[in-house]
């Protein structure tokens, strides 16, 4: 009797830590950040593009109208239970280019630098948004010209 009393102790122990463990925040890095080392060997008015892809490696991001500069982005993002994940922490690294493709600046940003920009989603409304399906499915009954089905005029 004594040891189903020890496996049953164990075993609320043992689902408890589970328990505890599975609501512990998980942490996870996404992207990639240069090292500083790697960024004080570029130097600015001197390297190119292909410098930088050479000692640093291919950007992340570039930009978008002009190819004006190379953006390296890490992020830590913080997941807990049910909650949304959220950014705890990211960092920036823009490279940005003159018109001759040279290293004219290197900055870094934080995540205390940036704002806030809202992503919406824009959906394009149809016009038979408020039919519904059983209309929708035998709508066009009516709409059948025999003539057209047997191919005759």
């Amino acid at each position: 009797m004594r040891t189903i009393g020890t496996v049953l102790k164990v075993g609320v122990v043992a689902v408890a830590l589970m328990g505890v463990t599975g609501c512990a925040a998980k942490y996870r890095t996404h992207g990639y950040l240069p090292p500083e080392e790697d960024l004080q060997q570029i130097t600015p008015g001197v390297d190119s593009r292909a410098t930088v892809e050479d000692v640093i490696g291919v950007p992340n991001a570039t930009g978008v109208l002009d190819n004006s500069g190379y953006y390296y982005i890490e992020s830590e993002v913080r997941s807990f239970a049910w909650q949304r994940p959220k950014v705890t922490d990211r960092h920036i690294v823009a490279i940005t280019f003159d018109e001759a493709g040279v290293v004219d600046n290197i900055v870094t940003y934080g995540l205390e630098d940036g704002r806030v920009v809202p992503l919406t989603r824009r959906v394009t409304k149809t016009s038979d948004g408020d039919i519904g399906f059983v209309r929708k499915l035998f709508g066009n009954i009516g709409g059948i010209n025999l003539g057209d089905v047997l191919g005759s005029t």
